[in-house]
């Protein structure tokens, strides 16, 4: 009996040091920096289990033994928080810490950008070419309903999602600017700040003249004279798409309620997409006597407050247009 019971406690004890020494090895090889040499991004597919990313990392040479990492994640209940997505990681990183940042759902972060004066067709058509969002855009969102920025998103992500934040942005945007506004102004409404705003967006790319273009234009409507921007004609003969072809003199009399050529006030609608800049310069126009403007040559506009003045200014611009 006395012997049996020494060999139960051999037994117990070399059972103990074996579970130990594994428990050990686990550790050190979970814990351990990994054989791979250079960083990157590693992407974990929706809906991948704690295997499945396991054969991920083994191919990553993140880790060399599958069995090892699952007994680490579980050991240190990690098993079920891992989620799918784009990630980073540093070169060497350990099993553990490979784990973690999964855990944190530290994906990496993507951006776009959509610059202003797009309508929303073209933007739908930049967003559908963006690499790592998924999904379809259910429908184009009205024109003047969307604010060009830099979005940041997580691979995976939904091109709906782009376009309802672009939507909620553009919301919270004139909200907040709109109470801020000059008095005195000739509208009344939010909807034709942001028309106005659309067209100042078209009519110029230069940012030091958002405030003067909008000046002219509310000079204009102060005075019940017609706009005359050449964008919302544009816009009128081509609302789907952009107009590929310059303005002519017949252009300028196409008949629609767009057409600011033949038609007094605001267009019944925005003619693109307006950025914050431009939406501001609408409510706080430059105080000027302008009521003309052409381009001058160099990307900007030569402004005059006489039809004279004006029109040696269009002169000049046709003789550089056409290289005299």
């Amino acid at each position: 009996m006395k012997r049996f019971l020494l060999f139960l406690g051999f037994l117990i004890i070399t059972a103990a040091l074996a579970i130990g020494g594994a428990a050990v090895y686990v550790y050190v090889q979970y814990t351990s920096p990994s054989n791979m040499a250079q960083e990157r991004d590693i992407i974990i597919p929706q809906g991948t289990g704690v295997r499945g990313i396991a054969e991920i990392f083994q191919r990553e040479n993140i880790i060399t033994e599958p069995l090892i990492f699952l007994a680490g994640v579980r050991f240190s209940q990690l098993d079920r928080s891992l989620r799918a997505g784009e990630y980073h990681f540093p070169a060497r990183v350990s099993p553990k810490r490979a784990a973690e940042i999964l855990a944190n759902g530290d994906t990496v972060k993507r951006f776009v950008t959509i610059p202003e004066g797009l309508r929303s067709g073209e933007i739908v058509e930049r967003i559908n070419l963006v690499d790592g969002l998924s999904g379809e855009i259910t429908n184009i969102p009205a024109d003047g309903t969307l604010l060009p920025e830099t979005y940041q998103f997580s691979f995976g992500d939904t091109k709906q999602s782009i376009i309802d934040r672009m939507r909620t942005a553009h919301d919270q945007m004139v909200e907040q600017l709109w109470p801020g506004r000059q008095e005195g102004l000739p509208f009344d409404t939010i909807e034709e700040a942001v028309i106005l705003a659309s067209i100042v967006e078209r009519e110029t790319g230069v940012a030091g003249e958002r405030a003067r273009v909008a000046g002219v234009f509310v000079n204009r409507l102060r005075r019940d004279m017609r706009l005359q921007s050449d964008p919302t004609v544009a816009y009128a003969l081509s609302p789907d798409k952009r107009l590929e072809r310059p303005l002519t003199r017949k252009d300028w009399r196409f008949e629609s309620p767009y057409n600011t050529y033949v038609n007094a006030g605001l267009p019944p609608g925005p003619i693109t997409n307006p950025g914050r800049e431009a939406f501001y310069a609408v409510l706080h126009p430059a105080a000027t006597e302008d009521l003309y403007f052409v381009a001058d040559g160099t990307g900007g506009h030569a402004f005059a407050r006489t039809l004279d003045e004006h029109n040696r200014n269009v002169a000049k611009w046709r003789r550089i247009r056409d290289g005299q």
